[in-house]
């Protein structure tokens, strides 16, 4: 048994059954697919597909579990050169970082900054997406660590840490109705509201503080970045709620910000990596360096 043969047939797999792409992937003829996963079926004594003549139709349960271990292994390879690299020179190589653009602009320059001075060899590579691909980056070895609110806990493969605790503020522009006097959630669903897509920075949170009122609100206006909603509110398409953290006095602009503490419930921006992940002495740094960046927000 070959690493390479488990290796094909996790690729095979992950094509929906496609030789030809697999092949292609592994820059191999379709042949040698072929023929390496009859060697690995032979060897084990048990089909790894259902077929149809040479058409292969479905995967045996034996070949599914058979890549959940092939996962195991490529990550404990991973882990090896991880480990080669921090006793080889720790202070240089590379971290993928996988955050939405929230995170990226409002949280993380000032995290940057120090591990930058700490680490000045060290290449970063920003991955952004919604939340549900960060996690994916995770689970594929695309990124070694997450910065994201939803998501990340309720996935058991993941090691999180708490970063920070956050809520949403109102935006609005000067002079508007809103921008002085007693808020309430009835005196805002009073008008369009913009804010994020379902998925992101808490939305859901907001749906339901409004539910819970029997309040019917306008949210025919949504996007997945902070700073897209502050444009369109200063156009007067509606009032903005969005992130706290993702207003800043500098970049009020004709805005004014009010506080929503008091009607939606905390959010939780956590780090994540997956649990059997080795990680390099920097990373592990930079998550020390993140927890402690989210505790001034926290406090």
């Amino acid at each position: 048994m070959k690493l390479f043969q488990l290796q094909l047939l996790k690729t095979v797999l992950n094509n929906g059954l496609n030789i030809s792409r697999a092949a292609t992937q592994h820059f191999v003829v379709q042949s040698a697919v072929s023929r390496q996963l009859s060697l690995l079926e032979e060897e084990l004594g048990l089909p790894l597909f259902e077929r149809k003549g040479k058409r292969l139709i479905k995967a045996t349960p034996l070949s599914q579990a058979i890549v959940k271990e092939v996962d195991d292994i490529e990550q404990a390879l991973e882990n090896i050169r991880a480990v080669a690299d921090d006793f080889r020179d720790g202070r240089q190589g590379e971290i993928r970082i996988a955050t939405t653009h929230m995170q990226a602009k409002y949280f993380l320059p000032p995290v940057l900054n120090e591990f930058r001075q700490r680490y000045p060899k060290v290449k970063v590579n920003f991955l952004q997406g919604n939340p549900s691909q960060l996690v994916q980056m995770l689970h594929d070895k695309e990124a070694d660590i997450a910065i994201c609110t939803e998501e990340v806990a309720e996935d058991e493969a993941l090691t999180t840490h708490h970063c920070y605790d956050w809520n949403h503020a109102l935006i609005v522009p000067e002079g508007h109705d809103l921008a002085s006097g007693e808020l309430s959630l009835e005196r805002i669903a009073a008008h369009p509201i913009l804010t994020y897509v379902f998925g992101f920075t808490g939305r859901s949170k907001i749906e339901k503080a409004f539910a819970e009122r029997e309040l019917t609100i306008d949210t025919s206006f949504s996007a997945t970045d902070s700073d897209v909603i502050k444009s369109y509110v200063r156009l007067g398409f509606g009032v903005g709620i969005i992130a706290r953290v993702a207003y800043t006095p500098e970049e009020a602009d004709g805005l004014v910000m009010r506080d929503l503490s008091g009607f939606f419930p905390e959010s939780v921006t956590r780090i994540a990596y997956m649990k059997n992940k080795h990680l390099k002495t920097y990373i592990t740094d930079i998550v020390d360096i993140l927890e402690q960046e989210g505790k001034k927000i926290s406090a």
